[in-house]
């Protein structure tokens, strides 16, 4: 019999299919009336089968004409799909041209029953607070955001709802770990909600480890390396509002925090933070989507700047909060790169050849002599990560897929990309069979610095070994990107070097990663005024490492969006990248009802190093077609792009080897 009382249920099947990416109508039996509320998982029969689906809304009546099907059973009474994260993952769906069943799943981590019944006991003491009172927030307060200029009027206006946005610029040798710690205190003092996304777990950790003198319980960190256990019991505390601050890495920005007043995204230009499954959206476009929503405070920081968070600036959306130039000036440690009206480069003629001119072994000496440690960053773990051709210098590449040849430690050759060894390599251009290096790896260069440095302790970084922080005393720390270790009183002095394998990259976001790499590792190093320097191995005339040397990102970001605007790059317009087998592309394209303005860029090779589509993971020729628009009809390109899957999905056309992406992170 169905319920007397809003008999018919509006209910979303999680099938991921873009034609079927919209509610059904289902009828509601008399017994499930009390548990089938709005936002509990429930099955329902679809086509003859099973399927999951979300409860939407409870309705009176039905607008189709037809027999409707009976709700099959409510999987569990917890509501775990608010009214807001509907919301919110409706827009982000349309936003990146997707289904909503795959925001779902990206939004909302799988049931776990025995974990449900569990926390039953904490949900009644959450609703019960006087029979088990936390105390009283006493954070250290906000003593340590006084050198950024407008940092005390961004909290008083996230807590007043007034809605701010800024882009934060942490000062160098600033722990910002500590910064979003105590920002977060104060927010969770007043009775709101945070949410704090980093890149990584090893950054997770570190913020984890800065908020939990502060807030203990009432933060908890959401991550996919805790288990679906774990995981799923930490996210139900926070449905049920027992944490005030969730801290985590790409899927906590959907985290349903209640009372959300501030959310934060951390150096939102890492590439961990790009999200591998379809939709692909991103966690600083999914904060800006709900902080516009909701009318929450956002804040991108970072110790560079991405172009994205620029041009929120330039558009008037967001601000900036950043420290003043003195301030700047007398945290940033001293940049030197290759200038020719350098002195000391003009007296050396290998400097510009050699891979560790003297002025780098000049500044490492030092800062060995005044017993501090010194850091040189390598862009490659291993050994010889790249190799050329030792008579006519071509770079060696695999006979199977053309990817780039390098050599372990044993002397063996074999690719990056497939792994397939090289027993006898024979050069295609001059038929010569020696190679040599064009990047040394982490271990080669401690092997050689370890001989420069006789009888200081070398210690590599990188990879499956990662060191989080080193003791005190002369050493030399040979580290990956990312993967450098903090050093109590910073580092002596950093090399930075192969700088050319970051820089040269084929990619149209080569320059603004390696200044976002530079200044992570640089911001390690002590301030100039106690001797702290920092040497680049790179042309000091180059914009990106003037960048690093003038120490200002912002200014940086800001001309290359302009050269953006001009070429007609993202973020300045609305792209959208469509990869697959040419037929494919081809049959898609044709469906589409593109805006008059859109522009069509290809289609071209699949870029090298680009991650081929689902269901295509064998050989095979893929192409890229580019689609452009004006960023004003970004949602018409979006929405043209949702309805040529609809109607490919409607003809049982096979989708597998397509893949759709808006904004892509990578152009080759």
């Amino acid at each position: 019999m169905p319920a007397s009382r809003l008999p018919v249920a509006r209910v979303l099947p999680m099938l991921g299919l873009a034609h079927l990416d919209r509610p059904f109508d289902y009828l509601v039996d008399e017994k499930f009336d009390a548990v089938a509320q709005p936002g509990v998982r429930v099955r329902i029969r679809f086509a003859g089968r099973l399927v999951d689906g979300f409860l939407l809304e409870r309705l009176g009546a039905s607008d189709h004409g037809g027999r409707l099907a009976w709700l099959e059973r409510v999987v569990s009474p917890e509501v775990v799909l608010t009214e807001e994260l509907a919301s919110l993952c409706r827009a982000v769906a349309d936003r990146y041209a997707g289904t909503m069943p795959d925001v779902l799943r990206l939004a909302i981590p799988p049931r776990h029953a025995r974990v449900e019944k569990e926390s039953v006991a904490e949900n009644q003491r959450a609703e019960n607070p006087g029979a088990e009172d936390p105390g009283e927030i006493t954070g250290p307060g906000m003593s340590g955001w006084e050198r950024y200029a407008t940092a005390a009027s961004f909290l008083r206006a996230t807590l007043d709802d007034r809605h701010p946005r800024a882009c934060w610029q942490v000062l160098p040798g600033d722990d910002w770990a500590v910064r979003l710690a105590e920002l977060a205190t104060e927010v969770a003092a007043a009775g709101r909600g945070a949410i704090i996304v980093v890149p990584d777990q090893r950054d997770l950790d570190r913020l984890a480890a800065a908020c939990d003198p502060y807030l203990g319980e009432r933060c908890v960190a959401l991550a996919a390396g805790l288990g679906p256990t774990a995981r799923y019991r930490r996210w139900l505390s926070v449905l049920r509002g027992q944490a005030r601050v969730v801290i985590g890495t790409r899927s906590a920005v959907f985290a349903p925090v209640a009372d959300l007043a501030l959310t934060v995204v951390f150096d939102d230009g890492d590439q961990s933070l790009d999200e591998p499954r379809a939709p692909y959206p991103h966690p600083r476009e999914v904060a800006v989507l709900r902080s516009h929503a909701t009318g929450t405070g956002l804040l991108i920081g970072g110790h560079s700047r991405t172009t994205e968070a620029q041009a929120l600036v330039e558009s008037g959306w967001a601000h900036d909060l950043v420290a003043p130039r003195e301030a700047v000036r007398a945290a940033a440690p001293r940049v030197e790169g290759i200038s020719d009206d350098d002195r000391r480069i003009d007296g050396d003629p290998l400097a510009r050849s050699a891979r560790i001119p003297a002025t780098a072994f000049d500044a490492a000496r030092r800062a060995v002599a005044a017993e501090a440690p010194v850091l040189f960053s390598v862009p490659r773990r291993g050994y010889l990560p790249s190799v050329a051709c030792a008579r006519c210098r071509t770079h060696a590449r695999c006979r199977a897929c053309n990817g780039p040849l390098s050599m372990n430690d044993r002397g063996e050759l074999a690719c990056r990309w497939c792994g397939r060894p090289e027993l006898r390599y024979v050069c295609p251009a001059c038929g010569a069979r020696a190679v040599r290096a064009l990047m040394v790896g982490d271990k080669r260069t401690a092997e050689e610095l370890g001989k420069a440095f006789p009888g200081v302790p070398v210690v590599t970084s990188g990879g499956q070994k990662i060191v989080d922080e080193i003791p005190e005393g002369p050493r030399v720390v040979v580290a990956t990107p990312g993967a450098a270790p903090r050093a109590p009183g910073g580092y002596g002095a950093a090399v930075l070097l192969d700088t050319w394998a970051q820089l040269d990259r084929e990619d149209l976001r080569a320059a603004e990663e390696s200044v976002r790499m530079w200044m992570s590792v640089s911001t390690l190093v002590r301030p100039a005024s106690d001797g702290g320097r920092v040497v680049i191995v790179a042309d000091a005339g180059v914009s990106a490492v003037q960048a690093l040397i003038r120490w200002d990102p912002a200014g940086f970001a800001s001309g290359d969006l302009a050269q953006r605007r001009e070429l007609g790059f993202p973020p300045a317009v609305t792209m959208a990248s469509v990869d697959g087998p040419a037929p494919a592309i081809a049959a898609f394209l044709d469906l589409l009802a593109l805006p008059p303005s859109a522009e069509r860029l290809g289609p071209v090779p699949l870029p090298a190093g680009v991650r081929r589509p689902a269901g295509l993971d064998g050989e095979g020729e893929l192409e890229r077609v580019l689609l452009r628009t004006p960023r004003v009809v970004g949602r018409e390109l979006s929405a043209a792009l949702r309805a040529g899957q609809v109607l490919r999905n409607a003809r049982h056309d096979d989708t597998a080897g397509i893949r759709v992406q808006i904004d892509p992170p990578t152009i080759g």
